[in-house]
């Protein structure tokens, strides 16, 4: 009989550790109460999957993650990995940047072994709580061959998506999270089935190693609406951040009276990127805005948040324009 894969599962809070002052109490709960070998302990049925081990490296609600708790997280990921004895990797994991902490590791992690970061969207007290079999079928992809190599992946509503797309879409619907592409696949009665495989560079394919990484720079993000006044823009240029995501309208569509103040942003050295408030699309190059002119970079389709992790990561390299603009378009 060939041997059970080895997962460990690694808690850091969130609603699926949460619990309701009753049943019917889908939304409002307290965040981050149980432990993960309690949020365990209610699903029996992994026992006959894989051999599970657990640890509780924080208990905090995801909203509260800093670039300090990825690194964390991240290091000691890296550390499990390299065990022979450990086959793959889940995280427990909020909700709210669960897209964000698992894009960081898709980045970063130097391993082609399954790390799947899952949460849920209703605490397990609650009627029709969707946190167990989310996090059985996490160990079931954890644990699964076809896993391999295929970067760091999100398991929620029986769909398989990979940490570079995914996005929360909804505060509380069981199907929030989605990806612009469609999900990689699905878990059918206990199997993962992938359909599509990730096409940008990732994992051992990215010049990031977070066992390399001590520090990571700051990065703002402003986000556009119709009249914004540029001194937003200026007070969150002068905060001491190295580069700022300009999450402008359409097609990174920047208003003409704040264009200078990027611009004076831009010559006190902080990077300046164009991305799209809208979730999805292409942010074209000196399309709506001569960006060689004016020395800015755009996101190519990548979301502001995720946007920001990528450029954190280049500056941490010391990168330079036209590197910076290619590692958007690679990543």
């Amino acid at each position: 009989m060939k041997e059970k894969a080895h997962i460990v599962v690694i808690g850091t809070g969130g609603t699926i550790a949460g619990r309701g002052a009753s049943s019917v109490n889908t939304s409002a709960y307290a965040c981050s109460v149980l432990s993960i070998d309690e949020v365990l302990s209610g699903i029996p049925e992994v026992a006959a999957v894989s051999r599970v081990s657990a640890e509780q490296l924080m208990q905090i609600g995801s909203e509260n993650f800093t670039t300090e708790h990825l690194l964390q997280l991240g290091k000691r990921i890296d550390t499990l990995l390299k065990q022979d004895d450990v086959d793959g990797i889940v995280v427990t994991h909020g909700t709210d940047t669960i897209d964000e902490t698992a894009y960081f590791l898709h980045l970063t992690l130097k391993s082609p072994k399954p790390v799947v970061v899952v949460g849920s969207m209703r605490p397990p007290s609650s009627l029709s709580a969707d946190g167990p079999l989310n996090l059985y079928n996490a160990i079931l992809v954890a644990s699964n061959p076809a896993s391999h190599a295929k970067g760091t992946l999100v398991v929620s509503n029986d769909e398989i998506h990979s940490a570079r797309d995914v996005v929360k879409t909804s505060t509380f619907k069981l199907e929030s999270f989605r990806s612009p592409y469609g999900p990689l696949g699905y878990i059918v009665e206990g199997s993962p089935r992938y359909y599509r495989t990730p096409a940008r560079c990732h994992t051992t394919e990215t010049q990031w190693s977070v066992g390399e990484i001590h520090q990571l720079p700051e990065v703002g993000i402003v986000y556009a609406y119709a009249g914004i006044d540029a001194a937003v823009i200026e007070a969150t240029a002068q905060s001491g951040i190295r580069g700022l995501i300009y999450a402008a309208t359409g097609n990174g569509n920047v208003a003409g009276h704040v264009v200078g103040a990027l611009l004076q942003a831009r010559r006190r050295g902080v990077q300046i990127v164009r991305a799209s408030r809208t979730g999805s699309g292409i942010v074209i190059r000196n399309g709506a805005q001569p960006d060689d002119e004016y020395d800015w970079l755009v996101v190519d389709d990548q979301v502001p948040q995720k946007a920001r992790l990528l450029l954190m990561l280049s500056l941490s390299d010391g990168q330079h324009n036209a590197e910076l603009q290619d590692v958007f378009y690679r990543y």
